[in-house]
């Protein structure tokens, strides 16, 4: 008989669909050749996310792992009439559910689950359709599940706008969260992108499991909240496993990138690193005011990831092109920093400059990816969040774990931060005389500690995993 097979459906967002390929793979490896993995891809619509799945799929493929294979779904029609990304990939979702029943139901092995993206709730009708156990893949932190689980009884308590209300928001287990600090699919109630939330924080209630890409130890207190029924008000809320950190390293190049090269020529943790994620744009305002920021900030180096603008804005098409840096930098900036700054106008290796031993901060974008990344190498950070959740993210990384240095922003002008706020937070977290940058240096330095000890064995990440591996084994079932 043939061994059972775990289907996993991400979507094709670097920040999704690689961490849910890496916990497929650790699945293999914790269930010792007892199951497969069957990945389901859909189309990408945008040609780079097409191009970088396709090179992902092919190293797989090349790995010469036997018990991972890849079906392509059919194309469909892509929605229009949206009001928010979140909204727009769930309904491509929606889209695609008979074309995922009929890619389940051909499998000649027995299904063990299904495990679907934090997207993909409509997914989980077609699993419960075919009796397969299903698993949301929740490639965020726990406290943004604890949101999203509590936002139907907020949505009750609340009859204003977020904005408008008087006093926090509570969610058992975090700080008092402030209005400024939610999602932006929560900042307007009359908008479907919110009712798209709400729904998910409903649908997620009917899953078998959640699989989050946290430690145990860095949430504790939410991941108690949840499994309390404290975010649910009172309803018992599906097994959550905390298996993170859940990270890709592809084995370093040949030759060291040109950003290592220039990190290798400076002192210790004295370079700060500022990157605003794969879709990360800035307009011109925002960067002459990072560079005003820069040369300011008492001669502190820097690396600058700064890319182009978007060749289309539509949603799920805004990839950065390549910077033309004499557009976009203040007249004589290169040379008036050259020797302690690098400007960098296309693609880097995030992973390596952040592990390089000369980066001693990191200004980012406060995707969930890049701050474990963080965690995982004890690099403190500045939060300049966009979009999405990274607003929230930034609040918990500054008042529950405490390994950021806070950034005012003007969220009304689209998250502008001024340069005279900015060079007092990167003096704040890089000078060495500075109490608040000790304390979230020394924070950030705890945090790597946490990240790999609970991944090694014995660690909770890794009790988390064996308990999830098993479950999925005993969960296997005939569709055909």
């Amino acid at each position: 008989m043939a061994k059972p097979t775990v289907v996993l459906l991400p979507v094709w967002g670097a920040g999704h669909f690689m961490p849910m390929i890496e916990a497929g793979k650790r699945l293999l490896r914790a269930s010792a050749g007892a199951l497969s993995v069957t990945v389901l891809l859909m189309p990408a619509p945008t040609t780079e996310a097409a191009v970088d799945i396709a090179a992902q799929v092919k190293r797989e493929e090349a790995s010469g792992a036997d018990d991972i294979s890849f079906r392509h779904l059919p194309a469909v029609d892509i929605p229009t009439g949206h009001t928010g990304v979140e909204e727009w990939i769930s309904r491509i979702l929606r889209s695609h559910g008979p074309n995922v029943r009929a890619a389940i139901a051909e499998l000649d092995c027995p299904v063990a689950a299904l495990v679907t993206d934090i997207f993909c709730t409509p997914a989980l009708e077609v699993s419960r359709e075919l009796g397969v156990p299903d698993y949301v893949y929740f490639p965020c932190s726990a406290s943004m599940l604890a949101l999203l689980l509590r936002s139907p009884g907020i949505d009750e308590e609340v009859a204003v706008e977020f904005e408008e209300m008087d006093g926090a928001i509570r969610i058992p287990g975090l700080p008092p969260v402030p209005p400024s600090a939610l999602p932006s699919t929560m900042l307007d109630r009359k908008k479907s992108t919110y009712d798209w939330f709400v729904a998910t924080g409903r649908g997620y209630m009917n899953a078998t499991g959640v699989i989050v890409n946290t430690a145990a130890e860095l949430e504790q207190s939410v991941l108690a909240a949840i499994a309390d029924g404290r975010c649910t008000r009172g309803v018992p809320a599906p097994t959550v496993y905390p298996i993170g950190p859940v990270l890709s390293f592809p084995p370093p190049p040949e030759q060291p990138h040109e950003c290592v090269r220039w990190l290798d020529a400076q002192p210790p943790a004295s370079v700060l690193f500022l990157c605003f994620g794969s879709k990360g744009f800035l307009p011109p305002p925002k960067v002459r005011e990072i560079a005003a920021a820069l040369e300011r900030s008492g001669g502190h180096r820097f690396l600058w990831v700064l890319r182009g603008p978007p060749e289309d804005s539509r949603h799920g098409t805004r990839d950065p092109t390549d910077a033309t840096l004499d557009e976009l930098l203040p007249e004589g900036f290169l040379e008036r920093t050259k020797g302690r700054g690098l400007v960098w106008p296309t693609r880097a290796p995030q992973k390596e400059i952040l592990a390089h031993a000369a980066v001693g901060g990191f200004v980012t974008h406060c995707g969930w990816n890049s701050i474990l990344e963080s965690l995982w190498f004890g690099v403190p950070v500045l939060p300049w969040p966009l979009d999405a959740e990274q607003h929230f993210n930034a609040f918990t990384l500054v008042a529950h774990l405490g390994v950021a240095v806070p950034l005012g922003m003007d969220r009304r002008r689209d998250n502008f931060v001024e340069a005279a706020e900015l060079e007092r937070a990167v003096r704040s977290l890089m000078d060495d005389a500075s109490e608040e940058g000790r304390k979230a240096r020394a924070k950030a330095a705890e945090t790597r500690a946490v990240c790999r000890k609970a991944v090694e064995e014995g660690g909770s990440s890794s009790a988390a995993f064996q308990r999830l591996t098993d479950d999925i084994r005993r969960g296997a079932v005939q569709i055909r």
